[in-house]
């Protein structure tokens, strides 16, 4: 069969067209510009999903390579733990690219009138100037419909500011698109030096695209952006070159062969640099000073793509490459877990911007994930990566709703708003969706992936008998009550109440981003309803590798010794070796939990 370059092509594609899209978007606008580049990113995540669909329950992984010198090969392999990372992204980047087409010409527009001043209609005919409204079209004033909200964008703009505004078009979804490239290749990437160089890729364009389109004093913002994360991204190098150096090459296959090569003295200093250099990424607790400013003044559709990706590194490079050590460091990564969520939620509760509060939100749902992620167990884990997909979406929506709320009012400002459910009732209930999504309620996907999480925490605590962990868990489930209270807290200031005098003409924002808020939303449910095509990989990718980590709590199983099943067998009544039919019911054995599996405990 002829070699396939499906991964190759979805991971560059993005890269080599973005310099179309920047001198389309110069020559011809936001129209064109939008949808050049979500056509390439669709074409892209469809390459990605051909490979997808022929892996089987995550034992198969589809794998492309190429010779790259003296640090081994280049390669890009999708298997059952990059499978959701891979995706998920891509169907963000996707579905953002529509978002941004009214909300990045909107905030350009702004950053025009700033730079060169404005003019009414009234106060010019030259010639060569156009009434222009926030919108990619030229038509005279009186021929707009337009609120309040609106109306401050109406001006006259000669053919310099018109320039400005599509060069800086162009160089957004260019930069995008470049930001893309960057984070599926880390996903995908086989090689350590490959993954450095693609995290490094991702901080360049999210330092410009901060830089450049943000709000308030973005330089500031993007340069300490850049700072934490790249200081991070040294450490973390230098945990990569120790690995390659003492396992005898870069390759992923190479250091799962040689894991043993590493000297025992060595392993603690290795893995605090990776899981440090890591969590800056992440957003962990004392690594978070970046996390406020830079996700409340980086444009929306970039807050929602800067924070998380980290989890994939931990997963691939601790547990997966040196997974013979995870369970004796594992308690410390529970531990700073739950600091993270308790810290994240109790300052999300004292902050007024809803993109302040939605950045801590963000801080502690990554708590969650590394609480998840230092359970010591199977089922943990497998939660823990599941979270990463479910959050991402429940954050998701909820940055747009903040976007959207702006677009129309003018303000992030929770004390400026009020009874907005009558005013945008789609907003108000999509963004209900992503609420109930980051508190785990069924039929949302955060459901099964904390619910998960929090039973693969117990299920170390009760098998090893350690007190710690169930205390821990105990913690951690009553962080989900501040979580709730900040998160609702936010929604009934926004959405309940009365809505101040000069809001009584807003209404909901346009159809492209109620389209992708809706879009997002509804995989949530969907996830929700039927996670297993996402579950099934990640739960078997995980067993096998953890499978020879010990001290890991494994799967319980089914009957014979040591013998695992598949998640989903699991978590099960105990009726002849066949589940219940009914998601909530099956996952109320989670509660239960034994030294020999989790039974329905009639």
């Amino acid at each position: 069969m002829a070699e396939q370059y499906f991964l190759l092509a979805a991971t560059f594609l993005p890269l080599l067209l973005s310099p179309v899209s920047y001198f389309l978007g110069r020559r011809s606008g936001l129209n064109i510009v939008t949808w050049f580049s979500f056509g390439v990113l669709l074409v892209s995540t469809v390459l990605l999903f051909v490979p997808a669909l022929t892996l089987n329950g995550g034992h198969i992984a589809y794998s492309e390579s190429y010779a790259w010198g003296q640090f081994g090969n280049f390669g890009l392999r999708l298997d059952g733990l990059s499978l959701p990372f891979a995706i998920i992204n891509y169907i963000w980047f996707t579905v953002l690219i529509i978002y941004s087409k009214p909300y990045i010409n909107r905030k350009i527009i702004q950053d025009a009138l700033d730079r060169f001043g404005s003019q009414t209609p009234s106060q010019s005919t030259s010639r060569d100037q156009s009434y222009v409204l926030g919108v990619d079209e030229k038509k005279p004033v009186e021929s707009f419909n337009v609120s309040w909200a609106e109306s401050k964008y109406i001006t006259t703009v000669n053919i310099e500011q018109q320039r400005y505004v599509n060069s800086r078009l162009g160089l957004y979804f260019a930069l995008f698109m470049v930001f893309a490239m960057g984070t599926l290749g880390m996903v995908l990437a086989t090689n350590l030096i490959e993954f450095y160089v693609f995290f490094e890729l991702v901080l360049v364009p999210s330092f410009f695209l901060i830089s450049f389109f943000g709000y308030g004093a973005r330089q500031r913002t993007g340069m300490m952006f850049f700072f934490w994360t790249h200081a991070g991204s040294v450490v973390l190098l230098l945990g990569l070159l120790s690995i390659g150096f003492f396992a005898g090459g870069f390759d992923y296959t190479t250091v799962r062969t040689h894991e043993g090569q590493i000297p025992i003295q060595w392993i603690p200093i290795i893995v605090f640099a990776v899981v440090m250099g890591l969590g800056v990424k992440l957003g962990g607790f004392l690594l978070h000073s970046w996390v406020p400013s830079s996700q409340s003044n980086a444009p929306i559709p970039v807050a929602i793509l800067l924070i998380g990706i980290g989890t994939y590194g931990i997963l691939r490079i601790w547990l997966d490459l040196l997974g013979g050590n995870y369970a004796q460091y594992s308690i410390y990564l529970n531990i700073w877990g739950l600091a993270t969520m308790i810290y994240g939620g109790a300052m999300a509760l004292m902050q007024d911007d809803i993109r302040k509060i939605l950045a801590y939100s963000t801080m502690s749902n990554m708590g969650y994930i590394l609480f998840g992620l230092g359970s010591g167990s199977v089922l943990g884990v497998t939660g823990a990566t599941l979270l990463y997909v479910t959050s991402g979406l429940g954050k998701a929506v909820l940055f747009m709703m903040a976007g959207s709320i702006s677009f129309q009012t003018g303000t992030f400002s929770v004390s400026k708003l009020g009874g907005l459910a009558g005013k945008m009732p789609y907003t108000a209930v999509v963004a209900m969706i992503g609420l109930l999504t980051l508190f785990g309620i069924p039929p949302t996907s955060g459901f099964m992936s904390e619910w998960i999480m929090f039973a693969g925490v117990l299920q170390t605590g009760v098998h090893d008998q350690n007190s710690l962990r169930v205390v821990l868990f105990g913690f951690g489930l009553l962080t989900t009550v501040l979580s709730s209270a900040y998160l609702l807290w936010m929604y009934k200031r926004i959405f309940f109440g009365r809505i101040p005098e000069q809001l009584g003409n807003v209404r909901d924002s346009n159809k492209y981003i109620l389209i992708t808020m809706a879009a997002l939303a509804g995989l949530s449910l969907i996830i929700g309803v039927y996670p297993d095509p996402l579950l099934a990989p990640i739960t078997s990718y995980v067993q096998g590798m953890l499978h020879n980590s010990p001290g890991v709590v494994p799967l319980p199983s089914s009957g014979g010794t040591g013998s695992a099943v598949p998640l989903a067998k699991s978590i099960m009544f105990k009726s002849g070796d066949r589940m219940s039919g009914n998601v909530a019911d099956d996952l109320v054995a989670l509660v239960t939990v034994t030294n020999g599996g989790i039974n329905r405990g009639r």
